[in-house]
């Protein structure tokens, strides 16, 4: 079996953009009621919606990968990173790293993709390690780059990336076609089609030791913003992640041809999916202030650390929904004490009840689908 960049033509990857047209339209106009909707944004929610989406995408990008980073920390970092206010939380190596990527790619939406800027991003996510021989550089060792699965002795390669001696070529050819294909570039291409096509010729170069993904990952999300001459206050990642494998499997099918149409169209999809993703948060954040707004002053302590705490929950909501065992662990209320509290909060319309008796549950009451 001959992988992508043995096949002849390669790289000329050949797709239809007709078959994308609706999702790049689709995309463009998600892209503008975005903007318009964040005017609704006092600052203070404006920060907590870039803190939010930008830790969503650096936690879900790196969990791609199976690492587990702490959601405070990640955060902590990004508002340091930012110049906002922040805990003073001590973060891990691989958490500030990827959290310095992420504001990267915030700050400078507008900027290129060179090789010294992919060199800096694999410095940040791979800070901290010390098994990685090159760091900021490409990779150098001889032995095939394999992606593997299965134990020893029973392992399947799902990809071969190209040796080590072509990737000064190849990394090239790719980042020439990116210049040629930007907005200001002189065959300018649609943003969808130009992010899918990058993320898996990137892939399929595979050109560091370790950290391929993330930084794979960061470029769709850079050339996305690019189109729209904004943080595209997406979640990329997140989207990715709900479908990791099909993700895999999609990248692994498209990794033996230079047909990808069934790629760029399941990728558009993802990235559709991210921007409903962000869209129901700005409105979960716009819900959020008039609800604290319309309730300032009408509240006990515990009624307000309760609300604070769903609030903090964003748009999916209190897994399960409330109980009044959750209550009594977040106040330490005595039952008789929630009684009265949980429904106070319904009549003031905060909270929704659903069921009956042990199986109560409430939700809060936005004007927002779930």
């Amino acid at each position: 079996m001959a992988w992508n960049w043995e096949l002849e033509g390669w790289p000329a990857f050949a797709w239809r953009p007709e078959r994308l047209k609706a999702r790049e339209q689709a995309f463009v106009e998600n892209a503008a009621i975005a903007v318009g909707t964040m005017r609704h944004l006092g600052q203070g929610d404006r920060e907590d919606l870039v803190i939010e989406l930008l830790s969503s995408d650096a936690m879900s990008t790196s969990a791609i990968e199976g690492e587990v980073l702490d959601r405070d920390s990640v955060q902590s970092s990004l508002r340091r990173q930012l110049g906002m206010s922040a805990a003073s939380l001590r973060s891990r190596p691989a958490e500030a790293g990827i959290a310095e990527m992420m504001a990267d790619l915030y700050r400078h939406p507008l900027t290129p993709i060179t090789e010294e800027r992919l060199f800096e991003w694999h410095r940040m996510v791979m800070n901290g390690r010390r098994d990685i021989t090159s760091i900021g550089a490409y990779r150098g060792h001889d032995e095939p780059m394999q992606i593997v699965s299965g134990a020893f002795g029973r392992q399947r390669v799902h990809f071969e990336a190209p040796p080590s001696e072509r990737l000064t070529l190849e990394m090239g050819r790719l980042l020439a076609w990116l210049e040629r294909t930007s907005p200001d570039g002189d065959e300018p291409l649609a943003a969808l089609a130009r992010a899918g096509i990058a993320h898996l010729w990137f892939e399929s170069i595979h050109p560091f030791e370790d950290g391929n993904g993330r930084i794979g990952r960061a470029i769709a999300e850079n050339i996305l913003a690019r189109a729209i001459s904004t943080p595209t206050f997406s979640a990329l990642s997140k989207s990715l992640l709900k479908h990791r494998r099909d993700y895999y499997a999609m990248l692994e099918a498209a990794s033996t041809t230079l047909d990808i149409d069934a790629w760029l169209s399941w990728f558009a999809d993802r990235a559709l999916e991210a921007q409903n993703s962000a869209d129901d948060l700005v409105r979960f954040l716009i819900e959020k202030t008039r609800l604290m707004d319309r309730l300032r002053g009408a509240l006990n302590d515990r009624q307000e650390k309760v609300l604070l705490r769903m609030l903090a929950e964003g748009p999916d909501g209190f897994v399960g929904g409330l109980s009044a065992g959750n209550y009594a662990t977040i106040t330490g209320a005595a039952p008789s004490t929630i009684t009265r509290d949980l429904s106070d909060l319904v009549e003031k319309g905060a909270l929704l009840r659903d069921g009956e008796r042990k199986a109560t549950r409430y939700r809060l009451n936005l004007a927002i689908d779930p």
